[in-house]
C-alpha cells in the first residue's frame, strides 16, 4: 500500500501515535521555535510521519524520538528558509542602494524604492523580485510559484501598486549627514 492510501491499521496506527505523542512534539517545538510558528511545525511533522509511516518504529518510544527528528528537521528546513528569505532581502537592499549609475535610475528613486522595499510583504517582494530582478515573464514567475499566469500577473499589478503607495509615502532617509530639504526647513 502506497503512502497515501489510507488502510484501517495504518490509519489506527497514525492516530494513536498522534494522539500519543502531539502535546510531547509541540512541547519539544515550542522550546525550540518561535510561539507562533509552534503549531505549524508540529502539523507539518506529523504529515511527514503521515507520509512515512512504513518507517515510524513500532516502539513508543522509538516513534516519538524519531518524531522528534522529524520534528527538528521541519523547524531546520523552516529556519533555511527564513534565512534565505532575509538574505534575498538583504541582497535586494543593497543592490538598490548601489544599482545603475545617476543616468539609468535617479538617485531620489533608488532612496525611495531602498526605503519602501523592507515595508513590502514578503509575498510582494518575491513577486516583484522575480519581475524585476530575475526578469521572469509571468508565465514563468507563476510557475515558480505555483500559481497561473494571470494570477501572476494580478499579484504584480498589486505589488507595484503597494510599492508606488510606499514610495509615495515613505520619508527619505538620511544619507551620509545630509539632511532632507523638509527638516532643513523646520
Amino acid at each position: 500500500m502506497g503512502p497515501n492510501t489510507p488502510s484501517p491499521d495504518r490509519e489506527a496506527r497514525f492516530a494513536a501515535l498522534y494522539n500519543t505523542a502531539y502535546s510531547d512534539v509541540l512541547r519539544f517545538v515550542r522550546r525550540r521555535a518561535a510561539a507562533d510558528s509552534a503549531e505549524d511545525l508540529v502539523h507539518e511533522s506529523f504529515l511527514v510521519v503521515w507520509r512515512r509511516m512504513d518507517d515510524v518504529p513500532h516502539d513508543h518510544d522509538s516513534a516519538r524520538a524519531w518524531l522528534f527528528g522529524i520534528a527538528r528537521n521541519c523547524m531546520l528546513n523552516a529556519q533555511r528558509g527564513d534565512i534565505r528569505r532575509n538574505e534575498l532581502n538583504v541582497r535586494i537592499t543593497a543592490d538598490l542602494a548601489i544599482a545603475g549609475d545617476p543616468a539609468e535610475i535617479e538617485s531620489t528613486l533608488r532612496l525611495d524604492l531602498a526605503a519602501a522595499w523592507p515595508h513590502l510583504s514578503a509575498s510582494e517582494q518575491e513577486v516583484l523580485s522575480l519581475a524585476i530582478w530575475e526578469d521572469l515573464p509571468s508565465q514563468h514567475a507563476g510557475k515558480v510559484l505555483g500559481i497561473s499566469a494571470s494570477a501572476y500577473r494580478i499579484r504584480l499589478h498589486r505589488a507595484r501598486a503597494a510599492l508606488r503607495r510606499l514610495i509615495d509615502t515613505t520619508p527619505h532617509p538620511v544619507i551620509a549627514g545630509e539632511r532632507l530639504a523638509t527638516e532643513q526647513t523646520i
